[in-house]
């Protein structure tokens, strides 16, 4: 009798008894997800502080602007880079035309550019006084008020920019979903007499959906705390306005409200996301991989086809590069050479740690809340992977807050009973900056594990239990070659945002420790552009070979496929 009111158990009940019997993965995850979200509680518990008078201040002069910018510029970059990206991911995977093999990567490059660099770089070429502008009025024999140029430092002006920025998330994660997705599921549709365009509308994107999902929520968060660009561009957000509410007024507490109230915005978008799902859920049921069929484009097609991966590259990469490399090349850097060597090294060697541990948390999270689907757990990782929604110089002070005081212990400890003099082990080490990129970018790698182990159906976990396999077993031989692709996206993700993060960077790094985004930055700030292009043309060049890398490894990584 117990044996068969245990098998008429749903899916579910049997999953979740299972994980109370191993009980370590919703410890280890409640663990992590405790430890990455202390800055950003440390933070938040601001919020309940005395709020002083600034706030009727913000309030009765630009808190207005701030909701209605930031609210434009996310609708704005929302729209842009679902467009851009699900079109372009969709072309490169399932339409054959030519240079679709250089496309697979090239519609990534973009992520290798710090977005406000590429600012500066479009102000010098679009502006007044710059070359496109010069060159029409002297072509044409304009005067200063003969003809209309649209303004570059605009809403829109950033609205564009940050949508050729940010759409390689979405891209990214898309083609990965797409790569996954079942040659018996498009066949089948196929024969209901469904087209490409009703295959991709009907079949491919719903299937896709959590990654897409995934990806602009991503892009959104991105944008929501970009200050470079959009700063640069006078636009005033609730990210400059908590910069200069917390450096340049002093109000610490006015400016984690604000944090606060940024918040919200993200998890309004989150609900709004799910409240439009529903209760649907989408699966690949089928255990039948093989080559995903290819639609030969008629001429004029692709020709089409062509232009719509070329435009963003063109405008996201190739011309911002070219500018940088003409800035470079008339007044770069004097330091160019071995000088650069301690930069990269620094750079790289931070992104790739934390890329790793990144990863690593990530799919410990997501399989944990899989494990052990609760309200507690799923809140306690939400809450974890809301630091990209904190600009990077409040998740340092939060970081600098209890790593301060443990620092003080620590010392205190061992300098009263051996005597030691060991200075500042947490925050003046590189220990607090990894945590930082940790806080900042887990939410980056847990989008994309998450939205790939969500289309693993549960009857897979159940099929390996009953063949006597862990949950870490069954992680390492079922889930993770599923989801390898995803897996490399969500490590190339990480790795390239913390090569091109600065706030967490200037504040937590340690005395005479200098990244290329930090050497960029410090040039740029001086009105030194030309010279500070050159370790931006390094960032690029230095993130250039994991995107190629990771693109021919993600058309690998699919199951079934000949060259995996």
């Amino acid at each position: 009798m117990a044996v068969t009111a245990r098998r008429s158990l749903p899916l579910a009940a049997r999953l979740a008894l299972a994980a109370r019997r191993t009980g370590v993965w919703p410890v280890m995850m409640a663990l992590v997800a405790l430890f990455v979200a202390l800055p950003v509680l440390t933070v938040l518990a601001q919020i309940f502080m005395p709020a002083p008078d600034i706030w009727g201040h913000l309030a009765s002069t630009v808190l207005p602007r701030y909701l209605i910018n930031t609210a434009g510029l996310a609708i704005g970059v929302g729209v842009g880079v679902l467009v851009i990206g699900v079109g372009t991911a969709w072309l490169v995977v399932m339409c054959r035309f030519p240079g679709q093999r250089i496309f697979e990567w090239a519609l990534l490059l973009p992520l290798a550019v710090p977005t406000y660099v590429i600012a500066y770089a479009y102000t010098d070429f679009l502006q007044f006084s710059g070359p496109l502008q010069s060159l029409l009025r002297d072509f044409f024999g304009w005067g200063s008020g003969d003809y209309w140029f649209p303004p570059v430092r605009s809403l829109g002006g950033a609205i564009t920019l940050l949508s050729l920025v940010l759409y390689p998330y979405v891209y990214l994660l898309t083609r990965a979903a797409f790569l996954e997705q079942s040659v018996c599921v498009l066949e089948v549709g196929r024969t209901l007499g469904r087209g490409p365009w009703k295959l991709f509308g009907t079949i491919a994107v719903p299937l896709a959906r959590p990654a897409i999902a995934g990806g602009t929520a991503l892009a959104l968060m991105e944008t929501l705390n970009e200050f470079g660009a959009v700063q640069f561009f006078a636009v005033d957000t609730f990210t400059t306005g908590i910069y200069r509410t917390w450096f340049g007024l002093g109000e610490r507490t006015a400016a984690a409200q604000l944090a606060g109230v940024l918040l919200l915005f993200v998890l309004l978008l989150l609900l709004l996301e799910r409240f439009s799902r529903g209760r649907a859920q989408f699966f690949h049921t089928s255990s039948r991989y093989r080559e995903l069929p290819r639609y030969e484009l008629g001429p004029g097609r692709r020709w089409l086809a062509m232009a719509a991966c070329a435009l963003p590259v063109v405008l996201g990469f190739v011309v911002p590069a070219l500018l940088l490399l003409q800035m470079s090349v008339t007044a770069g850097d004097q330091k160019l050479g071995w000088a650069f060597v301690p930069y990269i090294f620094n750079s790289v060697t931070l992104a790739g740690l934390a890329a790793l541990l990144a990863v690593g948390l990530a799919v410990l999270l997501s399989y944990g809340v899989r494990l052990a689907p609760s309200p507690l757990t799923q809140a306690a990782v939400r809450v974890s992977a809301m630091g990209y929604a904190i600009p990077g110089a409040v998740i340092a002070v939060g970081i600098l807050i209890p790593l301060g005081w443990a620092d003080q212990q620590i010392y205190g400890l061992l300098k009263g009973e051996f005597g030691w003099d060991v200075g500042l082990i947490l925050t003046g080490s590189g220990i607090a900056l990894v945590y930082a990129y940790l806080v900042r970018f887990l939410a980056v790698s847990y989008n994309a594990v998450q939205a790939s182990l969500t289309k693993v159906t549960p009857t897979m976990d159940a099929a390996s239990r009953t063949l006597g396999r862990t949950p870490g077993g069954t992680l390492r031989r079922v889930h993770a070659p599923i989801m390898r692709g995803s897996l490399l996206g969500a490590g190339i993700l990480v790795f390239v945002d913390v090569m091109k993060e600065l706030p967490a960077t200037i504040i937590l790094r340690p005395f005479d420790f200098t990244t290329l985004a930090v050497r960029s930055y410090e040039l740029a700030s001086d009105e030194r552009l030309s010279q500070s292009a050159t370790a931006s043309l390094a960032i690029v060049l230095v993130g250039i070979l994991p995107v190629i890398l990771l693109s021919r490894a993600m058309r690998r990584s699919r199951p079934g496929s000949q060259a995996s």
